[in-house]
């Protein structure tokens, strides 16, 4: 009911907490039967609106919620430990990449921790943190607002991504003078779009678009399939595209400004034992150079 009630809509709830769509109108008639109100006004296609009874027993719920919430953090207090729940957001470009293994490093370091994982567009991930969808966000230091704080992990460079029998990809480093003339995979994001076309502006050039996408995986099979070179500030482990194809990562030559990797939280007098500690884990691995599935660089 408080997700319905956040969201709006059943469908989104629905994809908030991972739940089918059918469960939570189930769930909600079943309420409705046994306290004997109807909770929601229901609006064809426009979804759900709270009653004013729905309002009351919402309002109650989320107290009840929260109270609960605050009986785990003391509990962690308590023990010296963190536990609980926690959902981490994840840039689209990144999750792939990511987002699991940094879930993985994180449970694995602290086993009571419930870690649940979405991802978005930069716009989506600042919307989801002000909303409080969302504890943290790993992402770029891209157009960061005031109430926002962002903790930087990492600096990451851009870099070229070729076929690997692209006749480049022998270079050691390439520059924008290079790919002029080549046709281009944009990896066609808010804000990171932006960013990779910025650098042929800085310096008076113009890409070749030849091919635009928001998926990281496409632009990587594209690229290795030979319909173009790619940008991406985050070589990964694997020099594979997903179709098996091969791929090489150069260095880009010149003064680029670097994408900052890190951590997006709500900004806030209190932080929970469970954000804090999944920020300080990532801060010690990002100096000990081992990040959670980034490919270590020479």
């Amino acid at each position: 009911m408080v997700a319905v009630g956040d969201a709006g809509t059943i469908a989104l709830a629905s994809q908030r907490i991972n739940v089918s769509s059918p469960s939570i109108s189930a769930a909600i008639s079943q309420l409705e039967r046994e306290f004997g109100i109807q909770l929601f006004v229901r609006h064809h296609a426009q979804g759900l609106t709270l009653t004013p009874g729905g309002q009351r027993i919402f309002n109650e719920a989320k107290r009840i919620l929260d109270s609960a919430a605050a009986l785990n953090e003391m509990a962690g207090v308590i023990s010296n430990k963190a536990r609980g729940p926690i959902s981490i957001g994840a840039l689209n470009s990144v999750a792939p990449l990511l987002s699991a293994a940094i879930r993985r490093s994180f449970e694995t370091a602290y086993p009571d921790a419930n870690v649940s994982l979405r991802e978005g567009h930069q716009v989506d991930l600042l919307r989801m943190l002000g909303r409080a969808e969302i504890d943290v966000a790993i992402t770029y230091d891209l157009e960061i607002p005031k109430d926002i704080s962002f903790e930087p992990l990492i600096t990451l460079p851009p870099y070229v991504m070729l076929a690997h029998d692209h006749p480049l990809a022998e270079n050691d480093a390439v520059t924008l003078e290079d790919l002029e003339s080549e046709p281009m995979v944009l990896l066609d994001m808010p804000l990171s779009r932006d960013y990779f076309l910025s650098m042929f502006q800085i310096e008076g050039r113009r890409p070749t678009i030849a091919e635009r996408t928001s998926d990281l995986s496409v632009a990587r099979s594209l690229v290795a399939n030979g319909f173009g070179f790619g940008l991406i500030n985050m070589p990964t482990k694997t020099a594979l595209a997903p179709d098996g194809e091969r791929l090489a990562f150069l260095p880009l030559s010149g003064e680029h400004r670097p994408m900052v990797l890190g951590l997006a939280t709500k900004r806030s007098e209190h932080r929970s034992r469970i954000v804090s500690a999944f920020c300080d884990h990532l801060q010690s691995s990002a100096q000990k150079g081992d990040l959670p599935g980034l490919a270590k660089r020479a």
